[in-house]
């Protein structure tokens, strides 16, 4: 059996394609064994850790033009752009915390989140990204098919959950037991991240009932790092100034709301 054959047999397929190449370069560099054999490994290593990358970002749904090289860290408060860099390596997830982001429409929530995840990713920890519709409806029809114990360890696989506006899912009691059980059983084992246009105190309007909703902010806020995004939308002094260009900087109407300030957690 050849060489190549027996490395591709015990997966050493990077290995095995630079084999004949890095034999010359040792030979013309006067290479040891040794320093030849670490070459190789090192090749195998690299092209291993790109490929599970690679397999961690097709399962994580994540937008990947959401980086955070594309993200307008100025517009942050001080405060979040100290800690973004801790949340890009991972430490909130190795201690199982959860990330709670509240800002209005256009603040750039969503943005943020996923370039958290990319960067995630890209360290080897796997991330789901779903805009909370999707994720519910996903459970939903897990219990209709008896199948919703199993679904919910599928998504225990993934070390961080990211659902994107928790606001607009359609609130109705089935889609608030299956959001609810879903925290429940990740809480103080797995991190989420949730982004809202609704604070603390309008949470009811997807719980429901007060107890349930003051049960779910226990679950989402306990060992949270909350966040609230501020200033002016995104959206819309881009569309200001579009229309500014359109018009030769023509008077346009006010397109930004105010942001209300964010519920006390406690």
């Amino acid at each position: 059996m050849e060489t190549a054959t027996m490395l591709r047999k015990l997966r050493l397929p990077s290995f095995a394609r630079n084999l004949e190449e890095v034999c010359d370069i040792a030979e013309r560099n006067s290479w040891g064994y040794a320093q030849m054999v670490r070459h190789l490994a090192e090749l195998e290593l690299q092209e291993r850790a790109l490929r599970r990358t690679e397999r961690l970002l097709r399962a994580s749904d994540l937008p990947r033009d959401k980086t955070l090289a594309a993200f307008d860290t100025t517009r942050l408060p001080t405060t979040v752009r100290r800690r973004l860099a801790s949340w890009c390596e991972g430490d909130f997830a190795e201690r199982a915390e959860n990330i709670l982001v509240f800002g209005l429409p256009g603040r750039g929530k969503s943005h943020l989140v996923a370039a958290i995840g990319l960067e995630l990713v890209q360290r080897g920890i796997s991330v789901l990204m779903l805009p909370a519709f999707k994720l519910v409806q996903r459970l939903l029809i897990a219990r209709r098919e008896l199948g919703l114990e199993r679904e919910l360890r599928k998504l225990d696989g993934f070390d961080v959950l990211i659902i994107d506006d928790i606001g607009y899912i359609q609130q109705d009691r089935d889609e608030m037991e299956v959001l609810f059980t879903l925290l429940s059983e990740r809480a103080e084992r797995r991190s989420v991240v949730i982004t809202s246009n609704l604070v603390f105190s309008q949470w009811d309007r997807i719980f429901k009932d007060p107890l349930t909703t003051a049960a779910a902010i226990d679950r989402a806020i306990h060992h949270a790092i909350i966040v609230e995004l501020p200033g002016p939308s995104y959206r819309a002094e881009q569309a200001k100034a579009r229309n500014a260009e359109a018009h030769d900087g023509l008077a346009t109407p006010e397109l930004n709301a105010p942001v209300s300030a964010l519920d006390q957690a406690q």
